[in-house]
């Protein structure tokens, strides 16, 4: 192999390198979606053999322009688990703690909530805004 071609073929790898590495840091995410997400509080039971629920309560700070259901979408979910976001109001009350179970906050915030996600054990979405 010539050294012109060692010299083509090293820098093709390092463009490569860079790329994928570029690529891999520049992903969407949530600080990317427009609404002004806060999550505020969040639930994770100590199970990891059996299903795994989460619950998250988050703030929107623009509920007219969020794109609430991405957000869901990217949260993390198991397989057989359960995954739940509760969404609220930056400018109306909103719980600072989440519980599992049917009722996952005081019904006193219930009319605060202005959507609900929810991903099930079989990975179906539920979205509603109210």
């Amino acid at each position: 192999m010539t050294r012109q071609t060692r010299i083509i073929l090293l820098t093709v790898a390092a463009a490569l390198l860079v790329w994928f590495t570029w690529d891999a840091f520049s992903q969407p995410g949530v600080q990317d979606l427009q609404g002004g997400f806060e999550e505020v509080a969040s639930y994770r039971n100590e199970n990891n053999t059996g299903p795994i629920i989460r619950v998250y309560a988050v703030t929107v700070a623009a509920p007219e322009k969020a794109e609430m259901e991405a957000y869901g979408n990217y949260m993390p979910h198991t397989k057989y688990g359960n995954t739940k976001v509760f969404f609220f109001s930056k400018d109306k009350s909103f719980p600072k703690e989440v519980l599992p179970g049917e009722e996952n906050f005081p019904a006193e915030y219930q009319k605060n909530v202005i959507a609900r996600y929810e991903k099930d054990a079989m990975g179906q979405v539920n979205f509603k805004k109210f």
